[in-house]
């Protein structure tokens, strides 16, 4: 069955961002600790690329896949889980892209470079990081991983801020996200 991927960020709204979160089906990582362990020889590029044994992963339904079995453990290492087995995959900054944001009814909605919607709140928040001259924000994807806001997004996210003193802000779902590092 072909992938079809989804529309224009810009064309959906919010209940269709929404339905599209939820018709999305992970499996559950989080419930899965499975004995056996391994390396999986892998490595998640800081522009998102996926590589295997230095060759990259160029087919987007691989990396989709196996981005769906990701999660990052409590002391930082980034596992990909199966019922029976978790191999440890090097990330050098976060495992997701957000290339797009979009902003309606008080909810930010970002599409990542896996073609995946998020909703940016409680649930998943925004995190500032570096510092007030070169910001790094990141968005709580799912299992602890993160996605990096590449350039256009931030550029995009900045627009819709609005500022307490010299901190902008922005609003997703009732929660404020600063945009600078504290």
């Amino acid at each position: 069955m072909p992938y079809i991927p989804p529309p224009e960020l810009a064309g959906l709204t919010l209940p269709e961002i929404a339905q599209a979160i939820a018709a999305r089906g992970l499996p559950p990582v989080a419930e899965w600790d499975p004995p056996e362990q391994g390396d999986s020889g892998m490595r998640i590029a800081a522009d998102g690329r996926w590589f295997h044994h230095d060759g990259e992963i160029t087919r987007p339904a691989m990396v989709r896949a196996f981005a769906s079995l990701l999660r990052r453990e409590g002391d930082g290492r980034y596992l990909l889980v199966t019922p029976h087995y978790k191999q440890a995959i090097a990330v050098e900054d976060a495992p997701f892209i957000a290339v797009d944001v979009k902003e309606e009814a008080g909810a930010l909605a970002f599409r990542l470079n896996t073609d995946e919607l998020v909703l940016a709140g409680p649930d998943n928040p925004l995190r500032a990081a570096g510092d007030a001259k070169a910001p790094a924000i990141y968005l709580l994807v799912r299992h602890g991983c993160e996605a990096r806001l590449n350039r256009s997004t931030w550029l995009q996210l900045v627009e819709l801020a609005r500022f307490e003193g010299d901190v902008p802000l922005v609003s997703s779902q009732g929660a404020d996200f600063p945009l600078v590092p504290a």
